[in-house]
């Protein structure tokens, strides 16, 4: 009997070790400067492990498709909600309604409760001040201005099939345009490029050590890993509708600790963790959390309506696209 009774409590000691080194696993497109801070934040108000992968948007999404009949991750966290609506269409995502969705406005939340919106975003040109002085030219707050004399081989942005950034201002185009004006106009574009990235941040930093003059990313991106470290970049919109992000995170199907990731979803979704978004000048989703100063809200630009749902239901079709005529034909 007694032996029976150690051998219980071996196992239940077991059992409590394995509950207490239970890890939550998550896949972030947010910047790898970016992510630390609300994950670190997260473990020391819950004192939950956390593992993170840092992938582009559009790489995430093709990970966790290639994961589906095996996920490894349990949270997709950050990046535009287009790609998270384009994995709710493949089956990637599982539904979940926190409580604190209440606070959450319909345009910001798949009505489903597969995606849930954290933060504002719109995009923008981050332009070199001191080579904008030597070419004589001001800083662009046009689209058509990025097709000036000037700027060819100067710009940059990414591959709209790894970059949400880039695929939000295909998205964008075509939304203003109409999608083939959009892509004749991306053609036109497409000389001006000096190189394409993976990453739609990585040409802040491009812009700001001269390597290009103009590069194309989200505000928050611009200020942040641009103007707040000393760079001499130059904020502007185009005068034309932008296009925007809501920038969100999801439960993914199947995933390996459910009960981890609800956690990190309700945590996220407060006033708490979302005032940590004023050190990356993002615009938070819940009314109860600080703005940084000089944040850019949407009522600060002229954006475009967008309809996430048609450019989640058409990533593919409009990335094949691209491909074809830009990438490929061009």
């Amino acid at each position: 009997m007694k032996k029976l009774l150690v051998l219980a409590l071996v196992v239940l000691i077991a059992m409590v070790s394995f509950a207490k080194e239970q890890i939550l696993h998550i896949y972030t497109a947010l910047d790898e400067n970016e992510w630390p801070i609300y994950v670190k934040a997260f473990e020391q108000a819950t004192g939950i492990k956390v593992q993170v992968v840092r992938m582009s948007s559009g790489e995430l999404l093709a990970r966790v498709e290639a994961e589906s009949k095996n996920p490894q991750a349990s949270v997709w966290f950050g990046g535009p909600a287009i790609d998270q609506i384009a994995a709710k269409k493949k089956g990637l995502l599982a539904p979940y309604r926190s409580e604190a969705v209440e606070k959450v406005p319909a345009a910001f939340k798949d009505p489903d409760g597969y995606w849930i919106g954290i933060y504002f975003g719109a995009i923008a040109f981050g332009s070199n001040k001191e080579q904008l002085k030597q070419l004589g030219v001001e800083a662009p707050t046009s689209w058509y201005d990025l097709l000036k004399p000037q700027f060819k081989g100067r710009i940059s942005l990414a591959y709209p099939y790894t970059s949400g950034t880039s695929y939000t201002v295909l998205a964008a185009l075509v939304a203003i345009m109409g999608e083939d004006k959009a892509f004749d106009y991306w053609k036109q574009l497409h000389k001006q490029i000096h190189h394409y990235n993976t990453s739609g941040s990585a040409c802040v930093t491009q812009a700001g050590l001269g390597e290009i003059t103009v590069g194309i990313a989200f505000a928050h991106d611009i200020i942040t890993k641009g103007i707040d470290k000393g760079y001499p970049i130059v904020l502007t919109f185009p005068k034309e509708p932008t296009g925007y992000e809501i920038g969100a995170m999801s439960m993914i199907k199947g995933a390996p600790e459910p009960d981890l990731a609800a956690k990190f979803i309700d945590w996220m979704l407060s006033a708490e963790a979302q005032s940590l978004m004023v050190k990356w000048n993002r615009i938070p989703i819940n009314p109860e959390a600080p703005v940084a100063p000089g944040a850019v809200k949407m009522q600060d630009v002229n954006i475009v309506p967008m309809d996430f749902e048609y450019f989640g239901a058409e990533k593919d079709r409009l990335i094949e696209r691209w491909k074809e005529e830009i990438e490929y034909g061009m």
